[in-house]
């Protein structure tokens, strides 16, 4: 059993700066690396303001959030990820992108057993192993958004991930990070959004054809079904982006009609009308 102590993280948006905080506050070293210094500072931004929330929350102590934030680097060359135990890529969910970012890693990490993890929610992980020398090491850990809220990860493994490596990874994440594991199929969406993206372009499909308000659609869920959020506000949380571009990898693995994006979804991520990122979707934030 391999003992995971530095924690490599790829891309500070959402889930990355999510994954640092919660390896952050267990512990362990982090380091990240972001495409531009305005991205890092971003990030930065993004974690401090969560850290503040945990804070007036009572579920951190306030002399913990500059111990916290001092114990995080980040920065913009790979090469500073070299002596990570494991590296967590939490880039854009893009296939091309990842692909690439894989065979990089591959070539910047100097231990042999490092292991490269995967955050993507719908990208088979076999395309992302075979992209190194290492898809033994190669696993899929989708973490949830919020990530310091939200207790559940994914561990996908592809049929070339060894179960050493399955192992590893689920003792780091349930032990270190104090999380609960599923363990899924490497195909597109695993378990949780192969469930969840139909139901939501089910009620964009809705809301597209007329046949109920945006207003309407998420209030019959909530109270007729006890969700604590809407389909659509979901949709926003989630990012239109990162909605379509599930829906996308669902429908190209398996062809079926409920995966695939309705039209005004498409439209609206064309329009930059991503959600609460863009502080306007479905709803205005």
């Amino acid at each position: 059993m391999r003992t995971i102590e530095r924690v490599g993280i790829v891309g500070c948006g959402l889930m990355g700066s999510g994954i640092a905080e919660v390896c952050a506050r267990a512990g362990l070293d982090v380091t990240i690396v972001e495409t531009s210094q305005s991205a890092a500072d971003a990030g930065v931004m993004r974690i401090t303001k969560s850290l503040d929330r945990a804070v007036r929350s009572g579920k951190l102590e306030a002399g913990d959030k500059e111990r916290l934030l001092d114990g995080i680097r980040i920065g913009t060359d790979l090469d500073r990820l070299s002596p990570c135990d494991i590296v967590v890529e939490a880039v854009a969910e893009d296939q091309k992108l990842k692909v690439e970012l894989f065979h990089r890693l591959d070539q910047v990490m100097h231990g042999a057993d490092a292991i490269l993890a995967s955050n993507t929610s719908s990208i088979p992980i076999m395309k992302l192993g075979i992209a190194t020398r290492r898809p033994d090491l190669v696993v899929g850990v989708h973490f949830f958004n919020p990530v310091p809220v939200l207790n559940l990860v994914e561990i996908v493994p592809s049929l070339l991930t060894s179960e050493d490596t399955v192992s590893d990874v689920v003792s780091f994440v349930t032990t270190a990070l104090g999380k609960r594991t599923i363990r899924c199929q490497d195909r597109a969406g695993f378990v949780v959004n192969a469930l969840l993206i139909p139901y939501l372009l089910s009620a964009i499909r809705m809301f597209e054809s007329g046949f109920a308000s945006a207003d309407d659609i998420d209030t019959g869920m909530i109270e007729g079904c006890n969700h604590p959020m809407g389909p659509l506000h979901l949709a926003d949380l989630i990012g239109l982006d990162t909605t379509l571009a599930v829906a996308e990898s669902l429908y190209a693995e398996f062809k079926e009609p409920l995966y695939a994006p309705p039209p005004l979804l498409s439209r609206m991520v064309e329009a930059g009308l991503l959600g609460r990122k863009t502080e306007r979707g479905f709803f205005a934030y």
